[in-house]
């Protein structure tokens, strides 16, 4: 029986034509040669498996090569390129740095470069892993790296260019060598498969070749794998059966079951799938790159872009018609997002399953009870809804002032001091109203008060303009989709109480370091909204008060910016005797409610916290 030999050494390249993805390094080698313009050390790096080695070996014959061809290859008729090949050469020395990077190896290797060839031009070290040298080592190369004896030329080979000293390479022409795409692991695979006499199917050596990832050696070594476990045909389901690679049509099946928005389908899927063996974290990065590859193969420029079959290619054009752009710009960041978090989960599982529901939801309708305004973004959609019978909504007529729609609240209106004298005994101040086909008429109004219609805030300060009448029901005329309208122009922001506080905390953090006292004491105030939009602010001494009048110009404008509403007035008072309380620190807040309920100070002490 034969000594079988590896696909990788069996079938690895002996001249520069043969070498696979690297034309333009090889092309520059083989000027050199032709040009006998050689310098006296090279460096080649690259990943893994891309040839680095192999250029390095045929180059180093093609150098000492006593007839080489005109494009500047070996001749493997002379006497030197037979050594070569029969491994018998005593001008070319091939050294692991991994396993000599002692500064007394790197002394050994000097002594043999002062020993001129006994044929041939040149002697050539080949240092392969060099990175792996020690400080030491590198040091004492260096001197010989720069001026070495006119019959040396180094070659260096690394995989990791970044822990090599600067000052070696300096001393060095540099070589950077490619990953190889898809179709040249491919098309080389053909190849060998041809040799061996081995069927195969165009998606099985796909599969392969992208496993690879750029390195022919690993290529090779998986095409000897798959090729002992099919037994001369390779075929699709098996080469995924032995390299346990999940099935590009799961990710397919994911996409399509999103645009249905049907998520429990999608949960037994990812069932499905983590039973047979695979973790989340693939099949988050797999559908990533799916969503990727759908997305280069929605435009023609891009879709060169996508290293995979013509099979494949066409699924992904396909399901690329059915997908918008903006559901997978949405998909890839949130496939994203959980990529970057799946580390840190303790729960990864559930992290998977909630970003797979999310991408489901990226076409689902927004939900009825949420207003799309005021949506969390994280906020998970409903997946199950019952079929509600929706009742017909009766005919909106609006007349008086002002109506509530289809809401159960009490609007009050509080009319100012000037109006109460105005206003006729018999107004009313507020009304209650159910949802009723009916009209309610309510006192003058004043400028600045808002009516909700429908989670849809409009004003009647743009109605006011309207020729007075003496009848008001004149005055307003109002149907919903004017109320849309109108609403729809509002120039204002609404804002809350605690946007109000955020906003104000806010400013004191930005007060310039001169104002750091009034800041520190300002903190502690509370304002609030006295009559929508206007804000008050209670201040315990006339001192404080003072201060802040001075500024109270610059506080408005800055909350009229913040808060986006140009109709904020800000008003600071001096509080009265009764409103005279102080205004309890983060620590005091938390001992009176550790005190209320002792649950929380037994929480804190099971977990060691302290209050910062």
């Amino acid at each position: 029986m034969d000594n079988y030999i590896v696909s990788a050494r069996k079938y690895r390249p002996m001249t520069f034509s043969s070498v696979v993805g690297q034309d333009a390094l090889t092309t520059t080698l083989k000027n050199a040669v032709k040009s006998g313009k050689l310098a006296h050390a090279y460096l080649f790096c690259g990943p893994r498996g891309v040839g680095k080695t192999t250029c390095a070996r045929i180059f180093a014959k093609a150098i000492n090569c006593e007839n080489p061809t005109q494009d500047g290859e070996a001749c493997n008729e002379c006497e030197s390129c037979r050594a070569f090949n029969e491994g018998r050469s005593m001008n070319i020395f091939e050294l692991d740095a991994a396993s000599n990077n002692s500064v007394e190896n790197i002394k050994t290797l000097m002594e043999q470069t002062l020993i001129p060839p006994q044929t041939g031009k040149y002697k050539v070290f080949i240092i392969d892993e060099v990175h792996m040298l020690s400080q030491a080592a590198f040091n004492a190369f260096l001197k010989t790296l720069e001026e070495p004896p006119a019959h040396v030329i180094f070659i260096l080979a690394t995989t990791e260019k970044n822990k090599i000293l600067p000052t070696i390479l300096s001393r060095c022409q540099i070589y950077d060598f490619e990953r190889m795409t898809v179709p040249e692991i491919i098309h080389h695979l053909e190849m060998v498969a041809g040799k061996e006499g081995i069927t195969y199917e165009d998606e099985a050596l796909n599969v392969i070749a992208e496993k690879a990832d750029g390195g022919m050696r690993d290529a090779l070594s998986i095409f000897d794998q798959v090729s002992s476990f099919c037994q001369g045909h390779i075929t699709y389901d098996k080469v995924l059966q032995d390299l346990n690679v999940l099935d590009v049509d799961n990710y397919f099946k994911i996409i399509d079951l999103s645009l249905e928005n049907k998520a429990a389908d999608i949960m037994v899927l990812l069932d499905n799938i983590i039973q047979h063996g695979f973790d989340g974290s693939n099949v988050i990065n797999g559908l990533a790159s799916h969503v990727r590859n759908v997305m280069m193969a929605k435009d023609e420029q891009t879709l060169p872009l996508l290293e995979v079959s013509e099979g494949q290619r066409e699924k992904y054009k396909e399901q690329a018609k059915k997908c918008p752009l903006p559901f997978l710009y949405k998909a890839l960041r949130i496939l994203n997002e959980c990529d970057v978090q799946y580390r840190q989960s303790s729960n990864k599982r559930l992290l998977v399953e909630l970003t797979l529901i999310r991408v489901a939801q990226i076409t689902q309708p927004e939900d009825a009870d949420v207003p799309a305004g005021g949506r969390s973004p994280m906020r998970l959609k409903s997946l199950f809804k019952k079929n509600n019978v929706v009742q017909p909504k009766p005919a909106m007529q609006v007349t008086g002032t002002a109506r509530t729609l289809a809401t159960h609240k009490t609007v009050k209106i509080a009319p100012t001091k000037a109006e109460q004298k105005d206003e006729p005994t018999n107004a009313k101040e507020s009304v209650s109203e159910e949802y009723k086909p009916k009209t309610a008429t309510v006192g003058p109004l004043k400028s600045g008060v808002t009516f909700h219609l429908k989670n849809i805030g409009m004003t009647f300060d743009d109605l006011r303009r309207k020729p007075k009448t003496n009848d008001v029901t004149e005055a307003v005329k109002v149907d919903e989709a004017e109320a849309k309208k109108v609403a729809a122009s509002k120039p204002e922001a609404q804002f809350t109480d605690d946007d109000l506080i955020r906003e104000w905390t806010a400013m004191c953090n930005r007060m310039p370091q001169k104002f750091v006292g009034l800041a520190a004491r300002m903190k502690n105030l509370v304002p609030a909204i006295t009559d929508y939009p206007n804000i008050e602010v209670v201040v315990d001494n006339k001192l404080l008060l003072d201060q802040i009048n001075a500024i109270s110009r610059n506080i408005r404008a800055t909350m009229r910016t913040k808060l986006h509403n140009t109709l904020i007035e800000f008003t600071p008072r001096l509080a009265k005797q009764d409103e005279n309380q102080r205004a309890l620190t983060k620590l005091e807040v938390f001992d009176a409610l550790r005190k209320q309920n002792p649950a929380i100070e037994k929480l804190r002490v099971g977990l060691g916290l302290e209050l910062s």
